[in-house]
């Protein structure tokens, strides 16, 4: 994809409704650039990570460099350059979920998982990852599943949250056959 593209309907790897959203909000600031992180959290959300495309993509619609999008997108580590988990599982081991467990938590999901930080289970269902803060201090130790917030969690918990979220992919897996 070019700039220099003259064609009145571009092509794009997004949806209509994300790429409409896309050109929405890079009118909605002052320097297009300000839109670059809500942007790639919002291309990170559809297509599951950072690749290649997205990168050129996010670029050309702000006018920079990929070279910038990812000097600024590897500085954030919610943004990935590889795929997850249909359920990216985010344990909290900051001062205060530390102080109340998290790194309990943290190697249960390690054990029930099978996998270590940033990995991926085989089946593609879950990934995990340990983080330094999810903002959820007052009610550690807390997890961030996605955007769900699950808190004041111990480590016996661990195998029945999986559970459920191996439910609900096996139920959003029927349903899509269906």
């Amino acid at each position: 994809m070019s700039p220099n593209n003259t064609s009145t309907e571009t092509m794009t790897l997004f949806s209509p409704q994300l790429a409409a959203r896309l050109d929405a909000l890079v009118e909605k600031y002052p320097l297009r650039r300000s839109a670059l992180v809500p942007m790639l959290l919002y291309a990170q959300d559809e297509v599951g990570y950072l690749s290649d495309a997205v990168v050129a993509e996010v670029a050309w619609r702000i006018g920079i460099t990929e070279l910038e999008v990812r000097n600024v997108a590897t500085y954030y580590s919610m943004l990935r350059f590889k795929p997850a988990g249909k359920y990216n599982v985010q344990v909290c081991t900051n001062i205060s979920c530390m102080l109340r467990g998290g790194y309990e938590l943290y190697e249960r999901f390690q054990e029930e998982l099978g996998i270590g930080h940033k990995g991926v289970t085989p089946d593609g269902v879950f990934s995990l990852e340990e983080v330094e803060c999810i903002g959820a201090c007052c009610w550690a130790p807390a997890i961030q599943v996605n955007y769900e917030f699950l808190d004041e969690l111990n480590p016996d918990q661990v195998p029945g949250i999986l559970a459920d979220y191996r439910a609900k992919a096996a139920a959003e897996e029927r349903s899509s056959h269906a």
